[in-house]
């Protein structure tokens, strides 16, 4: 199955980017959105009972708001971290810290996105399963946990380059 290339603003960086590295990446404006919805949610509701009171006490529908805006905010800045990722907006950051911490990878001889003990045929199902799937998080939230080499870029930039060839006679 050939992948999907899609057109983007700002350099693919990666296509299914691992879980881990996609929380690592996460800037502090994606903390401020999941902090943001984790507060929303229950200040919605405790505005919501105050336009319209329901005479019961609200503390564990609270709770229960603020674990969902714990949730969804972590979604969303998930999600927003991957956004970047793909290209789908400004980069530059991770573009850089991912050329960085790649090159080291392929400096020091180990697997570029990480070695699996998964059969290739499982690698390639959690590829095509997890691949966009940030977009369908309101439908059922799914991440990319297994290491593959299925990424959409050229492991070759990540390669040191030979100064021996280069060097004048």
């Amino acid at each position: 199955m050939p992948n999907k290339v899609v057109e983007t603003p700002f350099p693919l960086i990666d296509a299914d980017p691992h879980a881990g590295r996609v929380i690592r990446y996460m800037r502090p404006s994606d903390y401020a959105v999941w902090a943001g919805a984790t507060g929303a949610f229950p200040a919605a509701l405790y505005l919501w009972d105050k336009w319209d009171p329901s005479r019961l006490k609200i503390r564990t529908q609270l709770r229960l708001g603020g674990l969902l805006g714990f949730v969804g905010g972590f979604l969303m800045a998930y999600q927003r971290s991957s956004f970047r990722f793909w290209g789908w907006s400004e980069n530059k950051r991770e573009e850089e810290k991912d050329f960085a911490e790649l090159s080291d990878r392929a400096r020091r001889g180990l697997p570029l996105y990480g070695e699996s003990d998964q059969p290739e045929w499982v690698q390639g199902a959690a590829y095509r399963n997890s691949a966009f799937s940030q977009l369908k998080f309101h439908i059922f939230p799914m991440v990319n946990l297994v290491n593959h080499q299925h990424h959409g870029t050229d492991p070759e930039k990540y390669k040191p380059k030979d100064d021996s060839s280069t060097s004048s006679s």
